[in-house]
């Protein structure tokens, strides 16, 4: 295969083609499906440069950076490469690169010391580390659903409810 594609009289290299949004969505395993994709663009929850998207045949190219709300989630990404096929997760992350900031953790209190013990929750400090059963009684995480029947009896035990 070249290094160039032949659109119309012009030759370009192979990464300057443009490609449809939906079609670089889909390759890129941002959603599942093209129609969703489409359905994505046309919700107008994708920006390409900092504009909205206004069809999925919008067409981008090396370089451009989208951003994209989907999963109650903001993505931000570089397009690196067009697809050109349906590929394995790891071939499809070759074809962008994030640009998002990674989550910031817990942040300190003014003195240094741990987030918890500066919030003055009693036990925050001494309660234990998430471990295999998932964070400790008493905490959730956020969208994690309903607790089971197990956690919630760890849960009834720390607020000592019989």
């Amino acid at each position: 295969m070249s290094d160039t594609t032949t659109t119309g009289s012009a030759t370009l290299p192979a990464d300057m083609t443009p490609q449809r949004l939906d079609k670089w969505l889909w390759f890129a395993r941002i959603v599942k499906s093209r129609s969703l994709a489409q359905k994505l663009v046309n919700g107008g929850h994708v920006r390409v440069n900092r504009d909205k998207a206004q069809a999925p045949a919008k067409a981008i190219r090396h370089g451009d950076v989208l951003t994209i709300a989907v999963a109650n989630r903001i993505l931000v990404l570089k397009v690196v490469a067009p697809g050109t096929r349906r590929g394995p997760a790891p071939e499809a992350r070759l074809l962008y690169e994030d640009l998002a900031p990674s989550p910031d953790p817990a942040p300190l209190s003014a003195d240094g010391d741990d987030p918890e013990e500066a919030t003055g929750t009693p036990g925050a400090a001494t309660a234990a580390p998430a471990g295999r059963d998932g964070p400790a009684p008493g905490r959730r995480e956020r969208g994690s659903g309903r607790p089971t029947k197990r956690q919630r009896r760890q849960i009834d035990r720390l607020t000592d409810k019989a």
